[in-house]
């Protein structure tokens, strides 16, 4: 009988290795085209060695467009002439492909993936894939071309360029990154970004008509507008010396603005007649050996240094220095007049939250005098001089002023993460609450000096969009402006002209320009969909539900482009970072267009706690270690399985990064409805991270508000999922840059270490030399396929692209 099994064991084995082979029959076609043997002076090279006619393949382009399509079985050849040619065709694999690519026939040939040579052993991780075979030929050739791939399965091959939208449509091509509009609004720069396979980026300027969108120049080096002329500025440098030339976009004219302008940043007063230079200086050096921290900031390189303000006199030259002190101060803003300078100082107080305050002063530009307006200041960051020099506009959460923005409860701590807008009377230092009563929280803000009107930023709910505050009214209007999430906006200086970027759900950002007088006019410069190419998307639509509180919870569900309600789909669940909601713009790392074309439903869910819902939603996120925002989130889980058969409840993954690399880890020890889970640069105990990463105190600021270990072990102790370590059974992936300083990577050796030790199933990932973010473009490659070949190994039942990526070790 044990004979029998294991013979049993065996075909059964066979059977599931046994290799499928694919024929390629449909090719694209370069070519042919005449090559010629070069002319040979002597029988052997400089090296000795007789010439080789497979070194011609090397002049055959694969970047040539293709002429036709070949389907036959002779290899395309010229009737005259020795010839050479390209066949190409695509692979769009949505799962991991191992196997071999046979090419028989040519004599000298040379394969290509992607464009690099490769031998016929290849590994495919999903993707849009070309493939391509260089070819040498004789005239009237008579040699035969088979291809054929051989795998665990039929690879499907295509010469339709038109193929899922992949991870390298995420990356590659060419993006709008900035605009910036002249004085007078009749002039914009675009800018843009331009990435290459691989990695290699280059940066573009278009110097464009506002009123035509007429492009006027390309600019070669990085450009600003003048404040009042119609002119913008480059710095060029001398033998160590910058200097500021004036540009007219009109004429190209080129003209001295200012020589020999000390290093530093700089503003150009709005009078144009001085710069405010924005300089710094070393701290207090110590025994790089052994040393002292001074506080816990002290961690950061380039703490100890200290900045200060230079004046810069246009018409002569002459630099002074405007500020001294210990502490560093920096230029909020100058007012409209150039007669005033509003000036801020920040400095640590340990001792009591927030352990950082603002002082904040105006200066006579002139004469230097000093008012000093705030002292030791709290939950402010930001502002700005009214049109009329008279007022000033703060950014700053509910807590600050002495809560007088604040819509909550005394006994409730507001989250400092979500901003609102206060207007600052110089003359009586009255303080008005501007958005007291308005839900989304403000970003970036302007006030026009055209006409008079506040325009900001704000995260509405998960979009971000713009709005125009009327300050003599204290009326609030949404701008009817194209984007979804508008992550960056410009206003002419003196004319009702705006320029903004703006992601749609499903687009990359376009870039757009409007006359605020006529708002239904506004004009594209770029649009984002041509970035798309020939990638293909599914589709998103918004997905709420209603809570066990009575409460709605906000949520987007992204479906497969050939999305089939008659199948059954694994599922991605994925959560807020920080505390901003998921947005919508579409360069997420986090991309679930992507989860989509690699076969899985992407479900987005906004739990309580984040910004951008009002301040009570926002408040969940303070004092609570995620307990109220991972209810939302299995029990949307939950409702959402409930509501569509076509999820495969068994099979559904989570994933988030940073308080979300925490909340997946937390999760785990109070559900088991998740079949794998993925976090990166999770929190894994609270009360170790507190005191470790850079910001760790300052984030627990605003998530544990006057909250502390010695005080609250409640939260720091049972909350923290290292502390529930034994109740995680779902399989986890920790992932790490080793070089993170906001969340070290010790919270992830510990819960790996906990893991391991409890027998449960958990691997650990680091990525070397990258900190919070993962930004080295070949190591994101590799970060991104590890998620999920992880997602593929759990919820498709499928180890290869995981066993490829991380071999067994026999250790």
């Amino acid at each position: 009988m044990r004979r029998i099994s294991v013979l049993c064991m065996l075909m059964l084995s066979l059977i599931a290795s046994a290799q499928v082979t694919t024929e390629v029959t449909t090719f694209l076609l370069s070519g042919p085209m005449a090559v010629s043997t070069p002319f040979g002076v002597d029988s052997v090279d400089v090296q000795g060695k007789r010439f080789d006619e497979k070194s011609m393949l090397n002049g055959l382009s694969l970047m040539a467009p293709a002429t036709t399509t070949f389907s036959g079985q002779v290899l395309p050849s010229l009737e005259d002439s020795k010839s050479g040619g390209v066949l190409s065709f695509y692979v769009n694999n949505t799962n991991f492909i191992k196997g071999k690519l046979n090419v028989q026939g040519p004599k000298n040939y040379k394969l290509f993936i992607d464009g690099a040579e490769v031998q016929p052993d290849i590994k495919l991780s999903p993707e849009h894939h070309t493939i391509a075979i260089k070819y040498i030929a004789d005239a009237k050739s008579q040699d035969s071309i088979r291809v054929t791939i051989e795998a665990d399965s039929t690879v499907a091959y295509t010469t339709d360029e038109h193929h899922p939208f992949m991870f390298h449509d995420m990356s590659d091509g060419r993006r709008v990154r900035n605009v910036s509009l002249s004085s007078d609004g009749t002039y914009i720069i675009v800018t843009y970004q331009n990435t290459e396979r691989g990695g290699n980026s280059q940066w573009s300027r278009e110097l464009r008509d506002v009123k035509t969108g007429r492009l006027l120049y390309i600019l070669s080096r990085d450009a600003r507008w003048m404040p009042r002329s119609v002119a913008y500025i480059e710095e060029e440098w001398d033998a160590g010396h910058k200097h500021l030339i004036k540009v007219d976009p009109k004429t190209g004219e080129r003209s001295r603005f200012a020589t020999d302008v000390p290093n530093g940043g700089y503003t150009i007063s709005p009078t144009e007649d001085y710069l405010i230079i924005t300089a710094d200086e070393e701290g207090p050096k110590e025994d790089n050996q052994v040393y002292e921290v001074v506080e816990m900031s002290d961690r950061q390189s380039g703490w100890r240094r200290r900045t200060y303000l230079m004046r810069y006199d246009i018409a002569t030259g002459l630099s002074q220095r405007i500020t001294f002190g210990n502490k560093g101060e920096y230029l909020y803003d100058i007012s409209p007049d150039g007669k005033k300078l509003l000036i801020g100082s920040s400095h640590s107080r340990l001792t009591k939250r927030p352990t950082t305050v603002h002082d904040i002063y105006i200066m006579d530009a002139k004469t230097l005098a000093v008012d000093t307006l705030i002292t030791a200041g709290e939950f402010f960051d930001h502002a700005g001089f009214s049109p009329d020099g008279k007022q000033l506009l703060f950014r700053g959460n509910p807590e600050a002023f002495n809560r007088i923005g604040c819509q909550l409860p005394a006994d409730v701590t507001p989250s400092s993460a979500e901003y609102e807008l206060f207007l600052f009377d110089i003359a009586t230092k009255k303080v008005t609450p501007l958005t007291k009563d308005f839900d989304p929280s403000v970003n970036n803000y302007d006030w026009s000096l055209a006409d008079g009107q506040i325009y900001f930023s704000a995260e509405d709910r998960d979009y971000v969009s713009i709005f125009r505050l009327n300050p003599s009214k204290a009326t609030i209007e949404k701008l009817p402006l194209e984007g979804d999430d508008i992550y960056r906006f410009d206003l002419s200086t003196h004319s009702p002209t705006m320029a903004w970027l703006g992601y749609k759900t499903m687009e990359q950002a376009s870039a757009y320009v409007v006359s605020l007088q006529n708002l239904k006019k506004a004009r594209c410069l770029f649009d984002g969909k041509t970035t798309l190419g020939k990638a293909e998307l599914g589709s998103c639509q918004d997905w709420n539900y209603v809570n066990s509180k009575g409460e709605t919870v906000y949520g987007r569900l992204y479906l497969p482009k050939d999305f089939d309600a008659t199948k059954k789909y694994p599922m991605i669940v994925y959560y807020y970072g920080g505390c901003s909601p998921t947005s919508r713009s579409f360069e997420s790392p986090y991309a679930p267009q992507i989860w989509n074309s690699l076969g899985y439903i992407a479900y987005i869910v906004q739990p309580s706690g984040a910004t951008g819902f009002g301040q009570e939603w926002a408040s969940r996120h303070v004092n609570t270690a995620g307990q109220g925002p991972a209810e939302d989130i299995i029990e949307g889980v939950k409702k959402i399985c409930e509501e569509h058969p076509y999820i495969n409840k068994e099979k559904i993954g989570c994933m988030g990064a940073s308080y979300g690399g925490f909340m997946t880890q937390y999760l785990q020890t109070i559900t088991d409805i998740f079949a794998c889970a993925v976090s990166h640069a999770g929190i894994s105990n609270h009360t170790s991270y507190w005191g470790e990463g850079y910001w760790g105190y300052s984030y627990s600021e605003v998530s544990m508000a006057n909250s502390y270990p010695w005080s609250h072990k409640d939260l720091y102790v049972n909350q923290s999922p290292l502390f529930n370590a034994d109740k995680i059974h779902t399989p986890l992936l920790l992932l790490h840059g080793d070089s993170d300083t906001n969340v070290p990577i010790i919270e992830s050796l510990q819960m790996f270490t906990a893991l391991k030790l409890l027998g449960r199933e958990v691997a650990l990932v680091e990525v070397k030399g990258e900190n919070h973010h993962i930004l080295d473009y070949a190591k994101k490659e590799k970060w991104l396929a590890t998620q999920m070949a992880w997602f593929q190994r759990w919820l498709k039942d499928d180890p290869s692209w995981w066993e490829v990526l991380y071999p067994k070790k026999n250790l």
